[in-house]
């Protein structure tokens, strides 16, 4: 493995780099991004029977809130909630906007890995490529160990550089989707909160 490393040449250094902050970030953002932890089935459930039961208090929106990013959007709209709908509504979207913002952590940066890495790869080759011309310049076509040395650069780094790309754009586009996703579900969520507050019409309220 360090043989292939060292073949290909410096550059390969900062693929590598690329390589493990991608790992990680995969790791974290598989962990974070956990639609159990994000918008647990019964919380809506829980918070509409403690309101019907008049339990609702101070304690109980504190626990709330720190209980998931579903719970601080609908606690942030339930201390609101005397206020009107629209205010309420207000303060769910500015709740939300920041549970949005802390979903997306980090994707940019697995995106901007995706698109950097097969880069670095095609420096890599032209690098070595300029290399072998070099060897050609210098000693003519008789050295095969020089041209073999940066066409190998040049393969090594570009295959290096096209693997981690492709593995980060694909992690890259599944926690876009997953974040699409769950946003989608935290809106339905509290969209029922509010109609069942300030609404007429009969809202489900799923305790399952």
């Amino acid at each position: 493995m360090f043989e292939i490393v060292q073949a290909g040449g410096w550059l390969m250094l900062p693929i590598i780099l690329c390589s493990i902050i991608a790992i990680a970030i995969v790791i974290e953002r598989f962990w974070t991004l956990n639609p159990a932890r994000i918008a647990p089935r019964h919380v809506l459930a829980d918070v509409w029977g403690k309101i019907k039961h008049n339990q609702l208090d101070t304690a109980q929106l504190r626990e709330l809130r720190l209980s998931s990013p579903l719970g601080q959007i609908l606690a942030a709209g339930l201390v609101n909630s005397k206020a009107g709908r629209s205010i309420m509504t207000e303060s769910i979207e500015q709740a939300a906007s920041h549970v949005v913002h802390d979903l997306e952590r980090y994707i940019s940066t697995l995106g901007t890995i995706a698109a950097i890495t097969p880069l670095l790869g095609l420096l890599g080759t032209v690098l070595g490529m300029i290399r072998v011309f070099s060897e050609i310049m210098a000693q003519g076509t008789g050295n095969a160990n020089a041209l073999a040395g940066g066409i190998s650069e040049a393969l090594i780094t570009t295959a290096a550089g096209l693997c981690v790309g492709i593995l980060a754009l694909m992690f890259y586009r599944m926690f876009l989707r997953r974040v699409e996703s769950l946003v989608i579900e935290l809106e339905r969520e509290s969209i029922k909160l509010v109609d069942a507050l300030h609404s007429s019409r009969g809202v489900e309220i799923r305790e399952d």
